[in-house]
């Protein structure tokens, strides 16, 4: 719609709020690194740059954990360090054979520790969650799609193989289906709900004056605020887990 004569045109709600909150100055706009088949190849900077954050503040907590670390009295954030290292490796332990899970305890701490940062960001003023982005999540689906299909050929081997051909050869289309659909899945789960969470928290945010305010838009952001702490938590407990069982599947059996 053209805007008439003399008049300014609207700014959207979500962009308004999303540009009043950038007080970092992150570019907005992509950067366009080219085109393959027509398709756009873009970069966004302001994921970059949270990612690179979010890498920072997970390497900060496990430093700090370190140095309180004690076997007879540790620190508050060892302790917790120790029970989230517990608790996954008990995750672990309960899908896969442990002679085969070398390596997949340091996949899915990061994976949980990472994504739980990123997820929280987004909560945070002023900030986004990096997860938010699709480039994100199949950066993140895709290290699970290459470790699960690695770990499987050095198990088993010619068994791994075997089984894209069983219980017959023409069903070879449908497997390769089904394991493209891993990480699809895992990618668009996490993408759908972390930009869900944000987009609905820039409309909240906007519902925040005049009436709006009086009318309980206020009370509705910091309800909304407080289930989005919980849907980043469970949200990077689900494609964590999600990432240990299809190793395990992809590991388990005969070479």
């Amino acid at each position: 719609m053209v805007p008439e004569a003399g008049r300014t045109p609207e700014v959207p709600v979500i962009d308004s709020v999303q540009q009043t909150l950038n007080v970092w100055h992150i570019p907005e706009q992509p950067w366009r690194l080219g085109e393959i088949f027509g398709y756009p190849i873009d970069l966004n900077p302001r994921t970059i740059i949270l990612t690179w954050v979010a890498m920072g503040i997970v390497m900060i907590l496990a430093l700090a954990a370190v140095r309180s670390a004690d076997v007879l009295r540790p620190g508050r954030l060892a302790a917790l360090f120790e029970m989230v290292i517990d608790f996954t490796r008990g995750l672990i332990k309960d899908s896969m054979n442990p002679a085969r899970s070398e390596g997949v305890l340091t996949l899915a701490l990061t994976f949980l520790l990472f994504i739980t940062v990123g997820n929280l960001m987004g909560v945070v003023p002023t900030l986004s969650a990096p997860t938010a982005d699709h480039q994100t999540t199949f950066a993140l689906a895709g290290v699970t799609f290459v470790t699960l299909h690695t770990l499987g050929l050095r198990y088993r081997r010619g068994g791994y193989l075997k089984d894209f051909l069983e219980p017959y050869p023409f069903f070879l289309p449908v497997r390769l289906i089904e394991e493209a659909a891993k990480p699809l899945t895992l990618a668009f789960r996490l993408f759908g709900n972390m930009k869900g969470k944000e987009i609905m928290i820039l409309v909240l945010l906007g519902l925040i004056t005049g009436v709006a305010e009086w009318a309980g838009g206020f009370a509705a952001s910091v309800l909304w605020l407080g289930f989005s702490v919980f849907l980043s938590l469970i949200q990077a407990f689900i494609f964590t887990i999600l990432s240990i069982a299809y190793i395990a599947m992809a590991t388990f059996g005969e070479g």
